[in-house]
């Protein structure tokens, strides 16, 4: 064999040689990558986990968490219903309400008058259900907190005067304040004996959760166009452009006479 021959076949080899190093180079980089990606996912995963569970535990008082615990008093299907007045009332005025609720601030802040006059004079009796559709629709949990509250101050014989306490300080829509427990016994302050350590606990720890997101479930299915919804014995007077406060009242006087 020749000399160059011999020189042509070692080039090979070593052409052969250099080019098994590369594909062993790369086959090892492409090794460390996949365990280096797998490392990231797993630790992306985790990271998941971890946020998932940290937002789990961000609201302990969750809707539906615990028994429901309907406020004392209580009334209707399933004790849902808040009362207010003399049961012996002749007309009944039944108000799904959310206190986020705009709509059923400026109801309440036009018809209000009214309808303690006539509660006090033994013609109406008012049942209160509470719904909590702002926070499904805004976010937030400040239409469950703040029901939950008014549930608590029913316990202790105060709700009419602490939903009227609520109305009169709503925040805006969007602002979500009456999600904070302190906001809400801030305003309990403003109740005659209804800042007591009972109260606080019971806002606190949710009582009465469970029972407002049961209420909440009985609004939905109820067919009802929005909050607030009035019926007067059964007829939607909310949705009766020439109702006034006025008019209620003549209407109620009038069945109270009949």
């Amino acid at each position: 064999m020749s000399e160059k021959n011999r020189d042509g076949k070692r080039t090979a080899r070593e052409r052969l040689a250099v080019e098994r190093e590369k594909q062993r180079s790369a086959e090892k980089r492409r090794r460390v990558l996949i365990v280096g990606a797998s490392v990231v996912c797993v630790l992306g995963l985790a990271a998941v986990i971890g946020v998932v569970a940290a937002n789990s535990g961000k609201d302990s008082k969750s809707e539906s968490a615990g028994p429901v615990v309907a406020p004392s008093g209580a009334q209707g299907k399933d004790s849902l219903a808040i009362p207010a007045g003399e049961e012996s009332a002749r007309s009944t005025l039944t108000v799904w309400e959310d206190f986020r609720c705009p709509a059923c601030q400026s109801f309440e802040t036009n018809y209000r008058s009214t309808i303690h006059e006539l509660t006090d004079a033994g013609k109406l009796k008012v049942n209160y259900h509470l719904a909590t559709i702002i926070d499904g629709n805004m976010g937030g949990s400040g239409s469950r907190h703040a029901a939950n509250a008014a549930a608590c101050a029913q316990d202790a014989g105060k709700f009419t005067e602490y939903h009227d306490v609520l109305y009169e300080n709503q925040p805006q829509e969007a602002d979500d304040a009456f999600a904070k427990d302190s906001r809400l016994i801030e305003l309990a302050a403003k109740v005659d004996g209804l800042d007591t350590p009972a109260f606080r606990t019971c806002v606190e720890e949710g009582t009465h959760n469970s029972w407002v997101a049961k209420s909440n479930e009985a609004f939905q299915s109820g067919g009802f166009g929005g909050t607030p919804t009035v019926l007067l014995d059964g007829k939607n007077i909310y949705q009766d452009q020439t109702m006034t406060p006025a008019k209620l009242k003549q209407m109620v006087e009038a069945a109270d006479k009949a």
